[in-house]
């Protein structure tokens, strides 16, 4: 069974090499996954300008980023499209030494009682956004851009205390405007041209990643002397050490997590509630069955700590918006010397990828992959399925530190939605995913929302 509202395009029969491969990579690369990818456990492609392995075979998947880890770093792709956002000295791209001891400082501040401490600030921010659309009337309302301000708006209240005087919507921008770059910065590197290589948008580019940076200089200078009335994800930042060494972060690795944690943790949480809304105004019976249990654990109440566990639903519908469209589409190393994996000899300047994407939708891991059906996830449903075929945070030592906040925040902002909504997809709007960063949809997300 296929719905064909949920294959946004079809795979190439072939892999596209050459220029005209390098062109499809940066308008939209999920696009540029073979047929293959989503039937097959390897495919390789080599070309005159890359050597590439797509790797859709949860066995070697485990063996590349869990298993052989030590031997595999970050793709230089990868590396050279987010350093000029992040900072090449943040826990996302660090590698070796300078990773492992940031990974362990900054491990506790998302310890599980730390992040349900928080639900109460996610559940009254989801509550401003319903008003805003409780005003919005019988017009169709932009998801996508609502649950952009929604998830920065969380991240300002719990990782600076909301009293950083962020200007949201600047910020907002400034952020889609460099990691408008990514693409461009990502084939640059394919060709091994140098940094310094202008693009189209290149000033702008500068502009806002220069404005992000001034921003959080400005936000961290002021909370050094002052710290935060009540304590926030930033004091804990702050505070953090190497439980091993003692160390504590420089100013300059504050300033680079701190651009981390902010900038890829609403983002892509943002694109999962955005896609996951879409999914659930296309099938009223999820839909209604979401809202009885949001009514069945919490009433009309505001969502608290203690009804986290019972949203059973809301999670599975999360995960399965994930599943069909992951927040991050594909991942990617290189070996850092000669190695195997499985049938193939792959060089320290290959790039082993994982199309996400592909994987997600895989033919052999998945029953009737382009249909939409939380129940995939419900705990006896998941038993047989190989653990590495579902990667929305990555895996192994380097899987997504702020996972277990994400799925918290999308969990909460869901349920106070749809117990005050319903929602319903516009006829004749079909949203495209389009690879950057994260996948973000090309012209954004018309829904309608009647209150209830």
């Amino acid at each position: 069974m296929i719905d064909p509202d949920l294959v946004p395009f079809a795979p190439p029969a072939r892999p596209i090499v050459g220029l005209p491969g390098l062109l499809a990579f940066r308008r939209n690369y999920i696009e540029t996954f073979p047929r293959a990818a989503y039937e097959q456990g390897t495919t390789r492609i080599t070309t005159g300008l890359t050597d590439m392995l797509l790797l859709c075979d949860p066995a070697l998947i485990q063996e590349m980023l869990v298993d052989r880890a030590d031997m595999f770093m970050r793709d230089q792709p990868s590396q050279r499209a987010l350093a000029p956002v992040l900072g090449e000295s943040s826990l996302l791209l660090a590698e070796g030494p300078e990773w492992r001891w940031q990974r362990r400082a900054a491990a506790p501040i998302f310890r599980h009682e730390t992040l349900l401490s928080f639900v109460p600030a996610i559940a009254e921010i989801a509550a401003q956004q319903v008003e805003r659309w409780r005003q919005a009337g019988d017009a169709p309302v932009e998801a996508n851009g609502a649950m952009i301000r929604t998830t920065l708006d969380i991240i300002v209240a719990t990782m600076l205390g909301g009293a950083a005087n962020l200007n949201v919507e600047a910020y907002g921008r400034a952020l889609g405007q460099a990691l408008e770059a990514a693409q461009w910065l990502a084939v640059f590197a394919m060709l091994s041209l140098p940094r310094w290589t202008p693009f189209p948008g290149w000033w702008r580019t500068l502009r806002a990643r220069n404005y992000l940076q001034r921003e959080m200089e400005r936000i961290l200078a002021a909370r050094r002397p002052q710290p935060s009335s009540r304590p926030d994800l930033l004091d804990l930042l702050l505070a953090a050490r190497d439980a091993e060494t003692g160390r504590h972060m420089t100013d300059a690795e504050l300033l680079t997590n701190l651009l981390t944690f902010i900038n890829a943790g609403h983002e892509t949480t943002a694109v999962a509630l955005t896609w996951t809304l879409w999914l659930v105004a296309r099938d009223s019976v999820v839909q209604d069955q979401l809202v009885d249990e949001v009514r069945t654990v919490a009433g009309e109440a505001a969502i608290e700590p203690g009804h986290i566990e019972g949203l059973v639903l809301c999670r599975q519908v999360i995960q399965e918006a994930m599943r069909l469209y992951p927040p991050v589409p594909a991942l990617a190393r290189q070996p850092r010397v000669v190695v195997t994996l499985g049938e193939h000899r792959i060089e320290p300047a290959t790039n082993v990828v994982v199309p996400i994407f592909a994987l997600h939708r895989h033919e052999r891991l998945w029953d009737n992959p382009a249909t939409f059906a939380p129940g995939r996830f419900a705990p006896e449903a998941a038993k047989g399925r190989p653990r590495y075929a579902y990667l929305p945070f990555g895996a192994g030592p380097r899987v997504c530190i702020g996972s277990s906040f994400a799925m918290l925040e999308a969990t909460v902002i869901l349920a106070v939605l749809v117990r005050a909504f319903r929602l319903h997809a516009v006829p004749g709007h079909k949203p495209k995913p389009i690879a950057r960063v994260s996948l973000r949809l090309q012209d954004g997300m018309k829904l309608r929302v009647e209150p209830r």
